[in-house]
C-alpha cells in the first residue's frame, strides 16, 4: 500500500510537471502566433552580405516592369542590421512599419526612424539605413530605376559610426 501511494505520487508530480510544460509551450506558441500577425508582410529572403551588414531579408511587393519604373519591398532589419553605404539614381522613399532604427546622410548626423516615419531620399545622396543595435526595424523602401540602375553600393558602415549613432 505504501509502494502504491509512492507511485500514485510520483505519477501525479509528472502530470503536473507536463500540463505545466504544455501551459509553457502554449504561451510560447501564442507569443510566436501574435508576432507573426504583427508583421504585416512575411519575412522575405535574406539579403547578400555584400550590401548589408547583419541578418536583413527582403519581401518583394512591386518589380520594375512595363508599367512601373520603380521596385518596392518589405526590407526587415534584425537588430544590429542595416545597408552599406549607397545611393539612387532616381531617388528612395522609405515607409517605416515597424520597429525603429536610424537613416543617415554622409556628412550629416543620424537620425532616429520609427513605425510610421517616411523618408524621402532624394537622388544620388549618399546614406544608409537600418535597425537600431537592439531593435527590428522593418520599412518599405520604393525606388526608382534610372534607365537599368536603382542602386550604386558603397563600403559597409563601420562599426564605430554605427555604435555612435546608438549611443
Amino acid at each position: 500500500m505504501k509502494y502504491s501511494h509512492q507511485l500514485l505520487t510520483v505519477a501525479g508530480i509528472l502530470i503536473v510537471m507536463l500540463l505545466l510544460s504544455n501551459c509553457k509551450n502554449s504561451k510560447n506558441l501564442k507569443k510566436m502566433e501574435t508576432a507573426n500577425q504583427h508583421s504585416i508582410f512575411p519575412k522575405g529572403q535574406r539579403l547578400p552580405t555584400d550590401w548589408f551588414t547583419g541578418e536583413a531579408f527582403l519581401h518583394p511587393l512591386v518589380v520594375k516592369d512595363k508599367n512601373h519604373e520603380f521596385s518596392a519591398g518589405a526590407v526587415t532589419f534584425e537588430p544590429g542590421a542595416r545597408t552599406h553605404w549607397h545611393t539612387h539614381p532616381k531617388g528612395q522613399a522609405l515607409i517605416v512599419i515597424e520597429g525603429q532604427g536610424f537613416y543617415q546622410e554622409k556628412g550629416a548626423e543620424a537620425r532616429g526612424i520609427k513605425k510610421g516615419d517616411v523618408v524621402n531620399i532624394p537622388e544620388n545622396v549618399e546614406h544608409w539605413h537600418g535597425a537600431s543595435a537592439t531593435t527590428k526595424m522593418v520599412h518599405i523602401a520604393i525606388t526608382n530605376y534610372k534607365e537599368e540602375v536603382q542602386v550604386t553600393w558603397m563600403n559597409p558602415v563601420t562599426d564605430e559610426e554605427f555604435d555612435k549613432v546608438n549611443h
